[in-house]
């Protein structure tokens, strides 16, 4: 069984997240939203949430400020004001997040990094946090999706080809079409400075 998750909770209600969080034997919420409240889904705010979980018996921690989309710093963003997940991937307080998370594991914890968005293919859990950990410590995140099942980030990279339409052809092989549909996604969906 995977001891990394991810989970979003757009349109769910409370009892169904934990109720899901349950079923993969989740013990502890990494929240990893820049800005941990909802305008639309107010049990889902830091506090109210932290409590619930506190109730279910899964520990809750707020990694936002590390592991969040968005960045304080403005080397990480293009000269149109998107954040480069390439870049903040390589920031020491991104790998200081990284490294929370590992310690947390290795208390035994089995942590689902939350965040709002359903599919986890439009999400900074997937294109920011699980990418780097597949990609340089061999750790497959298991998404846990909007119905519950599960979907590995190795499978959610492949389905990205799919979603932004790069697929291998003569002149370009599978392996080289993976970053590229990587890199359309991150480029559809990180976050933009208003």
């Amino acid at each position: 069984m995977p001891s990394l998750y991810s989970i979003g909770y757009a349109t769910k209600a409370l009892e169904v997240f934990i109720d899901q969080l349950h079923t993969h034997g989740v013990t502890a919420v990494a929240d990893v939203r820049s800005v941990p409240y909802s305008p639309a889904f107010h049990d889902f705010h830091r506090e109210p949430l932290a409590a619930a979980l506190k109730q279910h018996n899964i520990a809750y921690v707020y990694l936002g400020e590390e592991l969040g989309p968005r960045s304080p710093h403005p080397a990480h963003y293009n000269a149109d004001g998107q954040v480069q997940f390439s870049r903040l991937q390589a920031a020491d307080h991104f790998l200081t997040g990284v490294q929370r998370l590992f310690a947390g594991m290795d208390k035994d914890f089995r942590i689902a990094m939350m965040c709002a968005e359903k599919d986890p293919a439009t999400c900074h859990r997937s294109l920011l946090i699980a990418h780097f950990l597949l990609h340089q410590h061999a750790i497959d995140v298991a998404h846990i999706r909007h119905d519950g099942a599960l979907e590995t980030e190795t499978a959610l990279e492949e389905r990205l080809m799919s979603l932004t339409d790069i697929q291998p052809d003569m002149l370009t092989r599978h392996c080289d079409c993976l970053p590229l549909a990587w890199q359309e996604q991150c480029r559809r969906y990180a976050y933009i400075k208003p």
